[in-house]
């Protein structure tokens, strides 16, 4: 099978069908099998995108994060064992541990809303030593005790940041660049704060975000529901390092010659994160995947057919980014994306054929909403479907379902905005929504979307 084709054509017929703006490398036995970039990295559609183009890899950052930890442990200046409160001595969360943060096991309360709502007061936009102060003032009680369960925690990563800054008395962004990024040739990544410090940051791909039912991008600052792009610009740990395909090639490469981390720190590193009761805490990341654990900064899986695999996704408003290394299949796969999918479907088909590729497999072709909609279905009982309904997921709601043109939509609100969504017909009663990424049923007086079931009204 010659991959590459395979790889270029996905990618470009994703690009097409509205699921794919962004780019790719896929590599084996540390030789480039395929890269690439499709669509353009700025609002007007005027700059094409780059294969070099620096993405915000949100979420796959925490992984420098928790190499950093490792390195200031190899120094003898912490141990996986100190609780946070020996470096915060404030704190009021007891017997949190830096291993608790790094596997998502510490029970800490999410910084986020707070922070959020605490910058919108006082019109500024904090740096990460605002995470102590949360953690102080916030009154919340904790999740669970230490180590009795896996929550999956930004709060966490940004303490780590906080620890390693203090501890090395560096800037964390300043110790991310002499220690990890410099060292292993990624001398195009770097942790910006955008917002925050007021720069322009060359050759981005802007992250662009596409309200549910618009037709329009917009930048997340823009809009009322993703006023944390900006407020929490400022935090360290959990996201905000910038880098492209190259660079992560290159940190892949750079792990396996030792060049940062050790064999035994990189083995330290994959170990899934075990509760008190000594089971593994399980990070499911898709419903369909397998149940990965989650080591430090990393999910982790034992495949019977590749061995050890370590990845991690990135998802901050308008980006959305994957990173997987096949530790012992000598694998890599990097794709990241810098707008939302015009149509999920597209998305979907394009990311299991990816996944079908890297594992020697024939790939879907990507198909979208339209190609798998039913063609001339039964429309005559769509009519019993219509109505108005009390379905209410966060703040997103659909009030009522009706028939237009002799099509079906639903007529919804999210975050205070009423818009219309063309429901395309996959089953009898199933109806699949181009923004979404999940079956809407109708039957017997009810809609269910995403697991929550809402009942007809009139």
């Amino acid at each position: 099978m010659d991959k590459k084709i395979m790889l270029e054509n996905l990618a470009r017929s994703a690009h097409e069908k509205g699921g794919f703006n962004g780019t790719w490398l896929y590599a084996e036995g540390g030789r480039i099998v395929s890269k690439g970039a499709v669509g353009f990295s700025d609002l007007e559609d005027k700059v094409p995108l780059r294969e070099d183009s620096l993405f915000d890899l949100a979420s796959i950052s925490k992984q420098f994060t928790a190499a950093a930890v490792m390195l200031l442990r190899r120094r003898g200046s912490l141990a996986l064992e100190d609780e946070v409160t020996k470096f915060f001595p404030e704190i009021p969360y007891k017997g949190v541990t830096i291993r608790h943060l790094l596997n998502h096991t510490g029970g800490l309360p999410d910084y986020m809303d707070w922070v959020d709502k605490t910058a919108k007061e006082e019109k500024t936009i904090p740096g990460n030593e605002v995470i102590v102060r949360f953690l102080c003032e916030c009154g919340e009680k904790p999740s669970f005790a230490p180590g009795e369960q896996f929550e999956y925690s930004n709060t966490g990563y940004c303490l780590l940041a906080q620890i390693v800054e203090t501890v090395a008395g560096v800037p964390f962004e300043d110790f991310l660049r002499d220690n990890i990024f410099e060292p292993a040739g990624m001398h195009a990544t770097r942790v910006y704060h955008r917002r925050m410090e007021k720069i322009t940051v060359p050759n981005l791909a802007w992250g662009l975000s596409l309200p549910l039912g618009s037709d329009r991008y917009t930048l997340p600052d823009d809009l009322p529901g993703e006023s944390a792009v900006v407020t929490c610009d400022g935090a360290n740990g959990d996201g905000l390092v910038h880098s492209n395909i190259f660079d992560l090639f290159q940190w892949d490469r750079a792990l396996r010659a030792e060049t940062v981390l050790t064999q035994e720190e990189q083995a330290l590193m994959a170990t899934p994160g075990r509760l008190n009761n000594g089971e593994i805490g399980i990070d499911k990341l898709e419903e369909d995947d397998p149940d990965y654990g989650y080591g430090f900064g990393w999910d982790v899986l034992d495949d019977p057919a590749f061995g050890l695999i370590v990845c991690h996704s990135g998802g901050w408003p308008g980006y959305y980014n994957w990173y997987e290394r096949f530790v012992d299949a000598d694998r890599v796969l990097i794709w990241l994306r810098c707008r939302d999918a015009r149509d999920e479907r597209a998305w979907q088909s394009f990311s299991r054929g990816l996944t079908a590729i890297t594992r020697d497999r024939e790939p879907e072709r990507v198909r979208s909403i339209e190609e798998l909609a039913v063609q001339n279905p039964d429309r005559s009982g769509w009519d019993e479907f219509c109505g108005k309904y009390d379905y209410a997921i966060g703040d997103f709601r659909i009030e009522e379902i009706f028939r237009k043109d002799g099509e079906m939509y639903a007529r919804a609100n999210d975050d205070d905005r009423a818009i219309e969504l063309r429901l395309y017909p996959l089953g009898e009663k199933t109806f699949g929504i181009k923004d979404l990424d999940a079956d809407l049923t109708l039957s017997d007086g009810t809609l269910t979307l995403y697991g929550v079931t809402g009942k007809k009204t009139e």
